[in-house]
């Protein structure tokens, strides 16, 4: 099966926003339009699982996905930002035992951490490596591993 690694899409600055708590910063302009994009890029990838971080940029970039698909969007701290990325990888892994497609939404410290780490035990990297606000990562399963990413680009 595939997992879908998804950073979130644009919210602007840290600095500008001004609630304090960084965890309810939304998704700029650019950022919904990036979020509806998913759709086109994830509509039909037979995906029946959507997860994301608890921050509101990451909810709101998969959404539209979810609300495409029918399904809902589950929260997994395993994919907050600051949290260490081997729960990310713990919750990956458990993915791809249960032979699932899934879109997860998560932050720029998180995913290339994770992917890296999986580079370093083996999974094979197809193409460029990148971490901008709006890309995928595709991340191929067989059996119980992960073996193969693909960077997407921005969506």
């Amino acid at each position: 099966m595939t997992l879908y690694l998804v950073r979130h899409a644009s919210a602007g600055t840290r600095g500008h926003f001004g609630s304090g708590n960084d965890l309810d910063r939304p998704l700029d302009a650019v950022g919904h339009d990036q979020a509806s994009g998913l759709i086109s890029l994830l509509g039909d990838k037979g995906i029946t699982q959507v997860y994301s971080s608890a921050a509101v940029r990451c909810v709101e970039t998969v959404v539209p996905l979810a609300e495409h698909l029918g399904v809902e969007v589950e929260i997994e701290p395993a994919l907050l930002e600051g949290q260490s990325a081997t729960m990310a990888l713990h919750l990956l892994r458990t993915l791809a035992q249960s032979n699932t497609t899934a879109a997860l939404c998560s932050h720029g410290d998180i995913i290339p951490d994770a992917i890296q780490t999986l580079a370093r035990e083996g999974m094979v990297i197809a193409g460029q490596r990148a971490w901008a606000k709006g890309s995928t990562w595709e991340l191929r399963t067989r059996g119980n591993d992960i073996t193969e990413a693909t960077f997407l680009g921005p969506y």
